[in-house]
């Protein structure tokens, strides 16, 4: 990741705290099917590596929600927390729930060919189609 930066943030209800020791400055917005029904639109998330720290974590629970992910969110007001690639514990946070943090762009979109035809970012991205992000995470000798 390049332009690292920290990050701290809440759940609507506060029973749970993230901070985010390194995370990258570019936001990403998911147009993924799964997505879209977990943020109830595209989910708009930053890279935050592994060193991710929770404070309350009593209150998440994790959903399973494929062979490389599991989501987490607060078990009592439904916050979403997390999506948290298996292999590597890799975490993105949503940007909605992290405190203050000005320096962000939106600098990428993934599974472009999944976006609903209503609506549109104007910012220029890097775009991504599913099968160009699942090769990315798969290596070459594995396909």
């Amino acid at each position: 990741m390049s332009n690292l930066i920290s990050g701290k943030g809440s759940c609507l209800c506060n029973a749970v705290h993230i901070s985010a020791k390194t995370m990258s400055n570019k936001v990403g917005a998911c147009h993924c099917t799964m997505c879209q029904k977990w943020a109830g639109g595209p989910l708009m998330a930053v890279d935050c590596g592994i060193d991710v720290f929770i404070q309350g974590e009593e209150n998440v629970t994790i959903f399973n929600s494929s062979e490389w992910a599991e989501r987490g969110f607060c078990k009592k007001c439904g916050s979403n927390l997390f999506y948290r690639l298996k292999q590597g514990n890799k975490y993105f946070l949503p940007v909605g729930l992290l405190d203050d943090v000005k320096e962000l762009i939106l600098d990428h979109q993934v599974f472009i060919d999944e976006k609903p035809e209503y609506y549109c970012f104007a910012n220029e991205t890097h775009n991504m189609t599913g099968a160009e992000v699942f090769a990315m995470l798969v290596p070459s000798n594995e396909s």
